[in-house]
């Protein structure tokens, strides 16, 4: 099976407008493998302030007009405007690693975070708060509780610092990063920003190379049985 590898960060304006692509790839047929890149981590915390405000709004409204990704007032009129609220990626992140090892639902929490950030206006670095997307997505609260403990700070930094390898080692510039990765593990990186919008067109474009992958050639049969070629 193909695999798309995703270099994202739920804290990324960018990876929110490019979501809807993300889970098109998921429902063609690739495997989808992520990995948080950690934008908003350690040194590079920030919390909202009005420049910041100033500064994200215009990005994330050509976001919008390119992706189709609403932005919520929650957000623009809420969390924008909430001065001190934390902007860390380590908690979301750790919370994604928590509900993929829950049951493979890393890509559903990934979604789930960013549009509780740029529709809901929540604080996603706050654990309360990703306790309470969890439950929202069926996880059992104590098994996530659990599963989040333990991949918080070290598992999540080792996370952090295994995605940014790969986002050296594939040429990626920032975030997001698609790769494709083929069965015989060499890298297509692809352009996604020429996709945004056109879920559908994307979804069909990984179809095409996983039949191409897999040397997929239509069978002819006749009444004694089908032949390949």
């Amino acid at each position: 099976m193909l695999k798309l590898h995703y270099i994202f960060d739920p804290l990324c304006g960018w990876c929110y407008g490019a979501a809807p692509l993300i889970d098109a790839a998921a429902g063609s047929g690739v495997q989808v493998v992520l990995h948080g890149g950690g934008m908003l981590a350690g040194a590079n915390r920030r919390s909202i302030t009005a420049q910041w405000r100033d500064y994200v709004m215009p990005h994330d409204q050509r976001i919008a007009s390119l992706s189709g990704q609403a932005f919520g007032t929650g957000y623009y009129d809420g969390l924008l405007r909430d001065i001190g609220a934390p902007l860390d990626s380590a908690p979301p992140t750790t919370a994604i690693l928590a509900a993929e090892e829950l049951g493979g639902q890393g890509l559903a929490m990934a979604h789930r975070v960013q549009h509780a950030h740029y529709v809901d206006g929540w604080r996603i670095a706050e654990p309360a708060v990703l306790q309470r997307l969890a439950i929202e997505l069926g996880l059992d609260a104590g098994a996530f509780a659990a599963a989040y403990a333990r991949l918080a700070g070290e598992a999540t930094l080792r996370h952090f610092a295994e995605s940014r390898d790969l986002l050296a080692r594939v040429g990626g510039q920032g975030f997001p990063t698609v790769v494709l990765e083929a069965l015989d593990g060499s890298f297509m990186r692809i352009d996604i920003g020429v996709w945004l919008g056109r879920a559908q067109e994307f979804a069909g474009m990984l179809r095409q190379e996983l039949r191409e992958s897999e040397g997929h050639v239509s069978p002819h049969c006749g009444p004694d049985g089908c032949r390949i070629g």
